[in-house]
């Protein structure tokens, strides 16, 4: 018996679903917070492996926001370039690895982002080109 065309396409659908159902994947929230002093303007680029999220202008206390889902690997990644006064750094904003977070508020500061939790703050330095 042959199958025809759209019943493979409904069982691949089925079995999305499905494994959709068996393995849900918990939605992330980021926010990166412009912390920088005396009212500096803040830019944001920031990018994963598959995704391009385009340049952000943040002012003074505003902040700038993302979603997505991780994948089911355990590699997501997303890092943001941030600049200021001439000044450039980088960031992995997003590891899976070390995050556990789902809704992940980041305060840029000078010295580094932080990542402000529900009564802890983790501050971290920029990553190095090394």
């Amino acid at each position: 018996m042959n199958a025809s065309p759209i019943n493979w396409l409904l069982c691949l659908m089925h079995l999305f679903v499905a494994s959709e159902a068996i393995l849900p994947r918990h939605k992330v929230d980021v926010l990166i917070y412009n912390y920088l002093q005396n009212g500096t303007d803040l830019t944001v680029h920031c990018k994963s492996k598959d995704d391009d999220l385009g340049v952000h202008l943040l002012a003074f206390r505003n902040y700038y926001e993302f979603k997505f889902r991780p994948n089911l690997f355990g590699t997501t990644l997303f890092y943001c370039s941030m600049q200021w006064d001439g000044i450039m750094h980088w960031f992995d904003i997003y590891t899976s690895e070390r995050d556990t977070c789902t809704y992940c508020l980041w305060n840029v500061k000078p010295e580094g982002p932080c990542l402000v939790e529900y009564k802890k703050v983790t501050c971290y330095s920029w990553n190095t080109d090394a």
